[in-house]
């Protein structure tokens, strides 16, 4: 089953326990599935990664949102963000933890040839890549001036 027939099923099934905060991320989530699907040269198809980029980038809009709120005092907006940036979550693939970011980026520092700040983008091209969907890009950045620093 495709992530797009996923998240279809999963409204229904959020509509029948009156699940509001579920129901109005996948609605969310869906409308912008629905509009890549229909954009030029889309063809009438999504793909599951494209619908995980899809997914991801609302995860991070709704952290960033979620932390607006929190600065200028709006807990309770901030909740309905973090609530549903969960339900999201539910949907993307494991993250690594924090140790297996530094193994995997040694490893790639170590095949680059990298030794010095000055070649992080190096570093970076090709960590972005083996890391796609895996890790936080701020993550990895950080982590590799770290690393390389």
């Amino acid at each position: 089953m495709s992530l797009f027939d996923q998240i279809s099923s999963d409204i229904r099934a959020a509509m029948l326990a009156k699940d509001k905060v579920r129901l109005e991320a996948l609605r969310n989530v869906k409308k912008f599935f629905l509009e890549a699907k229909t954009a030029p040269g889309a063809n009438d198809t999504l793909t599951d990664d494209e619908a995980l980029k899809i997914i991801r980038k609302l995860v991070k809009q709704g952290k960033d949102s979620a932390q607006i709120y929190a600065e200028q005092n709006r807990p309770e907006l901030a909740e309905v963000e973090l609530g549903q940036v969960s339900v999201l979550e539910s949907y993307l693939p494991q993250q690594l933890s924090p140790e297996d970011i530094e193994a995997e980026l040694k490893k790639i520092i170590a095949e680059v040839g990298a030794s010095s700040p000055k070649d992080m983008g190096k570093v970076m091209g090709v960590a972005t890549k083996a890391l796609s969907g895996k890790a936080e890009g701020r993550i990895i950045s950080e982590t590799v001036k770290r690393l390389l620093g």
